[in-house]
């Protein structure tokens, strides 16, 4: 399971973005988004630098 924190996710809508673009990376995935804590866990074999660029590309930096 990869663990990231997104300083910018701070409301549903944002949970949502970073979902979809998580998703991209692996279609299957199981994501939690916590915005209130501004983290997100996901379970994928995938990298996690994909999972990482692709938050980035959205517009949503994380770290791990």
């Amino acid at each position: 399971m990869h663990r990231f924190t997104l300083p910018t996710m701070t409301c549903g809508g944002c949970a949502r973005s970073v979902t979809k673009a998580l998703q991209g990376i692996d279609p299957h995935a199981r994501i939690e988004t916590d915005p209130p804590a501004r983290e997100v866990r996901v379970e994928s074999d995938r990298e996690r630098a994909a999972f990482l660029a692709a938050l980035a590309d959205a517009g949503f930096p994380a770290t791990p």
